[in-house]
């Protein structure tokens, strides 16, 4: 099995030593970058004072993160919290009153009011009603039991929010200004239109009757979900919901606290760099990226995609950890970029994630064997994705790009699983094999990169960093590059390798009996 196939030890360890030390390396360019042009006039935007007593200053490019863990921390902090100690509560007190067995098979109604009244308080009545009515328009259309029909009537709800006139009308329901509003407003609102989507099509699913309209609700608000996410589609929220065994596995509460404390380093660490390498500042200028040598462009957008995953690992994992406390099974973080080399696995919300594959891909894909069908579910599954993040010229190229790599991916794997190609691969071996498809992992780890920094920096440096790599570097800076991905890859594919292992075992070798033996042995053994 190609999965399992081994590598010689001393290789691996050369494999490692080049990647650590490359790494290191790239690290020093950036750090010497970050130090040499904090007075740059870019970086005085974004570059603000940070441990005074180090005198050292902090990248603050990323509003996203400087908002959720300085400005509003306390506040997200609080309705997180408020919302673990009211269930607690509730808890404590329905045993007392008689109401234990009412609590156990109804928490999550508990958990939508208070939800829905966090919401009234955070965004005030105008946002909720607008909230509500659009919960009760797509409830009306799940009665029908089209899956067509929601689809368009969903789509069309998201497009709302996307698109303009609709967008401003919209935001005219919020009353007042704060700092968070804008994200608090698009999240809350674009994260129910797919709550409410998912909850329309499992309803089309339901052989006897319909859900209510409560069932809705309980899923839309339950507020750890609320505005950042991730998705729990409809069908697993409302199992585990309303699941009135409440008692928990062995040693759950001690990796909920693992997790958390985990978290909490990520934070301090982000923290740490940020005070070191303005790897969210460079970006933005241009003239300075220009003169930054090949080794340097190319940790610097490894570094950035790393940093759009850490935070994005941190935000559910907090959101996660919550709702783990109320007894829920959330979607895992994202996949750690550095274990990306297939388009298949490539995402940075496992959520929508998980609702794309189950209601688009492979709801159209089927069983993925025919390439047409394939290519229309893939096809489909980026137009809902581009509407998603919202229509402009990068998410465009950004969503082809992808589409693209995806269905080459697909296709180069079904030509070498036949003949002559599956028989050359099995003729020089497994091992051989990993180090060739360790070398394709490598080319595609590099345009998994390429094509997400356009999302996260700019199409500019998107452009300037494949031109130094791929044209201008070549044949040093490139195949140089591609060695210490491919080191990358044969380290992510040993990591594979053992889990596999611990996921299938091998069966144990059961020693031959006489009867299995050659007449020949028998006869000697028998002797």
């Amino acid at each position: 099995m190609r999965l399992k196939a081994a590598l010689p030890k001393l290789e691996l360890y050369l494999y490692a030593a080049v990647l650590y030390l490359s790494l290191l390396w790239a690290g020093t360019w950036i750090w010497d970058a970050s130090a040499d042009n904090v007075n740059r006039k870019v970086f005085k935007k974004s570059v603000k004072p940070g441990w005074h007593y180090f005198g050292r200053k902090m990248d603050v490019a990323d509003f996203e993160w400087v908002m959720w863990f300085t400005t509003f921390r306390n506040h997200i902090l609080f309705a997180l919290a408020g919302h673990v100690i009211f269930a607690k509560v509730c808890s404590l007190i329905s045993p007392r009153i008689g109401m234990d067995d009412w609590y156990c098979k109804h928490r999550s109604l508990i958990y939508g009011l208070y939800g829905g009244l966090a919401v009234l308080v955070s965004m005030g009545g105008g946002f909720l009603a607008l909230v509500l009515s659009h919960c009760f328009i797509l409830y009306s259309v799940a009665l029908v039991k089209r899956k067509w029909i929601v689809f368009v009537a969903g789509l069309a709800s998201l497009a709302t929010f996307k698109m303009e006139p609709f967008n401003t009308w919209q935001e005219g329901f919020v009353t007042g200004y704060f700092d968070l509003q804008d994200i608090l407003f698009y999240g809350g609102s674009c994260f129910t239109i797919m709550r409410c989507m998912s909850f329309a099509l499992e309803n089309c699913e339901k052989k006897d009757g319909n859900y209510t309209f409560i069932d809705l609700l309980k899923y839309n608000f339950y507020l750890p979900f609320f505005y950042f996410g991730p998705i729990q589609t409809f069908d697993q929220f409302h199992v585990q919901a309303n699941n009135p065994n409440l008692t928990r596995k062995q040693r759950e509460m001690w990796n909920i606290t693992t997790g958390a404390l985990l978290h909490l380093g990520a934070i301090l660490v982000v923290d740490v760099f940020f005070h070191y390498l303005y790897i969210l500042t460079i970006p933005n200028d241009m003239k300075l990226v220009k003169q930054l040598s090949d080794w340097s462009l190319a940790g610097l957008a490894y570094s950035n995609l790393v940093y759009d995953w850490v935070k994005a690992a941190v935000m559910f994992g907090v959101i996660n950890t919550v709702a783990r406390l109320d007894h829920l099974d959330p979607p895992q973080p994202p996949k750690c970029i550095t274990m990306l080399y297939v388009f298949a696995e490539t995402h940075f919300d496992r959520g929508i994630n998980d609702w794309l594959c189950k209601y688009v891909y492979d709801y159209i894909g089927g069983s993925h064997t025919n390439i047409f069908k394939e290519l229309v579910a893939t096809i489909c599954t980026f137009v809902v994705t581009t509407l998603w993040l919202g229509p402009c010229e990068l998410v465009y190229i950004w969503s082809f790009f992808n589409c693209f790599g995806l269905n080459l991916e697909l296709w180069v794997d079904k030509i070498f699983s036949i003949p002559p190609f599956s028989n050359i691969e099995y003729a020089i071996g497994e091992a051989m094999s990993r180090r060739i498809r360790a070398v394709f992992g490598a080319l595609n780890f590099w345009t998994i990169i390429l094509y997400n920094i356009l999302a996260l920096n700019s199409l500019e440096f998107a452009k300037l960093v494949g031109k130094r790599l791929i044209v201008q570097g070549f044949p040093l800076s490139t195949l140089s590059v591609l060695f210490v991905t491919y080191c990358g890859v044969q380290l992510v594919k040993e990591r594979e390798r053992k889990q596999a292992f611990l996921d299938d075992p091998e069966p144990a070798a059961v020693p031959p009996t006489p009867q299995d033996m050659p007449e020949e042995v028998g006869k000697k053994k028998a002797e």
